[in-house]
């Protein structure tokens, strides 16, 4: 598995300061997206125990809010267990800070399931389509992709949409 950067503090995705993670590798490669040069699987760095060390060194201080996981698709079954081993080893550490993870992958078709949801507090889902941008959204690009509250869903089997 391997990631494409670590971002120190990042206030554009999720609420509050975070840490953000970059995961590479993506199959969708949804037109313009964001992120492309974390399409290919063999780009970036290898991820491993130093940098789930790093991460929650960095999240240390009382201001950082969470943990945000994006890619690439952070999702994807190569990528699946090396994100898994960083939510639970995040939400160990800090179980009151928060961890946001964007996937394009459907929270109810393909996540919900998953152990990583154990781990996870808000999924931003859904492939960005570029005929549903809107620049006015919070948290996501495209009118399709939903913000999900996941402690809500996993309780309720059914998607429950993130209030601010």
């Amino acid at each position: 598995m391997r990631y494409n950067k670590i971002r120190k503090m990042d206030i554009s995705n999720g609420e509050g300061v975070r840490i953000s993670i970059f995961f590479q590798g993506c199959a969708f490669h949804c037109e313009k997206c964001c992120n492309p040069e974390t399409w290919d699987f063999s780009g970036g760095e290898e991820f491993g125990e130093e940098q789930i060390e790093q991460i929650l060194e960095l999240a240390k201080p009382d201001h950082i809010a969470g943990l945000s996981i994006l890619g690439g698709e952070p999702m994807h079954p190569k990528n699946i267990k090396g994100t898994t081993e960083l939510a639970k080893r995040f939400k160990e550490t800090y179980p009151n800070k928060t961890i946001w993870a964007w996937t394009g992958f459907l929270f109810d078709e393909y996540l919900k399931d998953k152990e990583v949801c154990q781990y996870l507090d808000v999924v931003v889902d859904g492939q960005f389509v570029l005929a549903k941008r809107d620049l006015t959204l919070k948290w996501r690009g495209s009118s399709n992709q939903r913000v999900i509250d996941v402690a809500k869903s996993l309780k309720k089997n059914k998607v429950v949409l993130y209030c601010e």
